[in-house]
């Protein structure tokens, strides 16, 4: 087994009710790695982590247990499954063994578990609970997802951003994710202005490299979607990576991850010598995905119950098992699943979308109901089936200024409203948009020589968009026009104002996309 380098150095009081655990981590265990030899012992666990400390430890500091349990708690439900073993095991030394390293479950030496063990030459070890008692413990973890995710072992990127690069976006992402806000701007102060000497002098990585690509392309997502991927894309050898990256191939899978070409973000940040470029458009022969903004998370499966465990936000698409496992979905292993409005999500039995199917249009916390607990192998993620829209008569108006109704010839007859001049307006109260996202309004109207509308929300304090409506030739020549409009859940007064009278109105549409 590889053993990773040996640089890679870098709340809530324990509950008085006993969890249920579905794992077991020992009481105690002799280290046998590097220079460590000491016999640490257990002092916390729960279903994610197991905290040891060893005899120099104090046995009063309790931070660890909330503070490592919400971070490896994040990390799978952001990056997926590492192994079988649920818990993270963190290991803590006072007096001795300065800095820190992780391991993970393909290594033998550390037990084929996912480790991280941590140590400080200070005997007052770790009683703070703050900032660098929680950056070493939030670094150690990065390189976990670095060095084993997706069911991979090795960090082909290691090379190219070293020990800390990686790991300075992880920390920052991490914080902000678990509402430690003042702890993220302290990170982000601490390295906005870092500068490296690699891959030339002044290289600001922080600050030119992964922050904007972190703003601008996603967040979290996008950080994880380089890691997709490597697993979908990268030369293995087995369950291991076969080599490391070159620049132009590091530059093309950020790309790949952003949605977006980063060879100009690239040349201001790092330079951009022949041979990258060279290397760059090898790597789009090579590895021949395009750089496409991927769409939002329209569903979200989950290993346990109740949408707990690892997990995997995936937009629109086709996965096979071989797609799920480079999201970080092992086979048989979804319990629950979150699915946005407006999609949907067929599972299937087997690989390549056979066997047996279950269709979702909403969310489900267990899947047991179903009996199709642990057996998908295969899924489908797409638009969920057309919703009708809300019709509401133009007429049916809860207040008005200056308009009147009258009889129309329209289709459906009835009545429309007319005589609308410039600054006239309609209100219809106590309307429901279900879900936030964006909606498209439809407008039925009739005009000589044209108008404009605008859509708002209680009397005006939101304008959601305006709309030129063309001219039809007559008073009851109609047509339908539309725009789209974002909206947040809830329950408004819509109110309808004439920017240019001259048209009449029959009615409006109003559906969710």
């Amino acid at each position: 087994m590889k053993l990773l380098p040996a640089s890679l150095c870098f709340m809530l009081p324990l509950l008085s009710a006993t969890p249920v655990l579905a794992q077991n981590a020992p009481a105690t265990w002799t280290e046998h790695w590097f220079e460590h030899n000491q016999t640490v012992s257990r002092v916390y666990q729960d279903n994610d982590v197991a905290i040891y400390f060893d005899p120099d430890v104090n046995r009063s500091i309790t931070w660890p247990n909330s503070f490592v349990r919400d971070v490896w708690k994040y990390t799978k439900k952001t990056y997926g499954h590492f192994g079988s073993d649920m818990q993270l095991y963190a290991i803590f030394h006072t007096g001795k063994y300065g800095g820190g390293h992780p391991s993970t479950y393909f290594d033998s030496d550390h037990d084929y578990r996912n480790v991280i063990d941590v140590g400080s030459g200070s005997t007052t070890a770790w009683t703070s609970g703050t900032g660098w008692d929680l950056d070493i413990v939030t670094h150690e973890i990065s390189h976990i997802v670095e060095f084993a995710s997706k069911g991979v072992q090795g960090s082909p990127a290691f090379n190219r951003w070293g020990d800390s690069k990686w790991a300075e976006i992880f920390i920052y992402d991490v914080y902000l994710a678990l509402g430690r806000t003042s702890d993220a701007t302290r990170v982000y102060n601490d390295v906005i202005n870092k500068t490296d000497s690699f891959p030339r002098a002044n290289t600001h990585w922080f600050r030119d490299w992964f922050y904007p690509i972190y703003k601008n392309h996603g967040g979290a997502s996008v950080l994880n979607r380089f890691f997709v991927l490597l697993a979908q894309y990268f030369p293995r050898n087995g369950q291991d990576y076969a080599r490391e990256m070159n620049w132009g191939e590091f530059v093309h899978f950020w790309s790949g991850a952003a949605g977006v070409n980063l060879k100009t973000q690239a040349t201001s940040a790092f330079g951009w010598p022949a041979e990258w470029e060279t290397q760059f458009v090898q790597a789009q022969r090579d590895f021949p995905f395009t750089y496409t903004k991927p769409g939002p998370t329209a569903v979200s499966v989950f290993q346990d119950l109740n949408h707990g465990g690892y997990g995997a936000a995936l937009p629109v698409g086709r996965y096979t098992l071989s797609a799920l496992n480079a999201w970080g979905v092992r086979n048989d292993d979804i319990s629950s699943l979150k699915v946005a409005s407006g999609y949907q999500v067929t599972l299937y039995a087997d690989d390549n979308f056979a066997g047996a199917t279950l269709t979702k249009t909403a969310d489900d916390a267990s899947l047991i109901d179903d009996d199709w607990n642990d057996k998908v192998s295969s899924l489908v993620v797409s638009q969920g089936p057309s919703v009708p829209g809300t019709l509401i008569q133009a007429e049916a108006y809860s207040s008005m200024s200056g308009v009147s109704t009258e009889s129309t010839s329209d289709s459906g007859g009835g009545s429309n409203v007319g005589h609308i001049d410039t600054a006239d307006w309609l209100a219809y109260n106590g309307i429901q948009f279900p879900s936030s996202g964006t909606y498209k309004v439809e407008y039925r109207v009739a005009s000589p020589s044209g108008g404009r509308l605008s859509l708002d929300l209680n009397a005006g304090a939101t304008v959601l968009g305006t709309l030129d409506i063309p001219a039809t030739g007559d008073w009851q020549s109609w047509t339908t026009i539309s725009h789209t409009v974002t909206v947040t859940a809830g329950t408004y007064n819509v109110g309808i104002y004439a920017q240019a009278g001259g048209w009449n109105f029959n009615w409006f549409r109003i559906t969710r996309l």
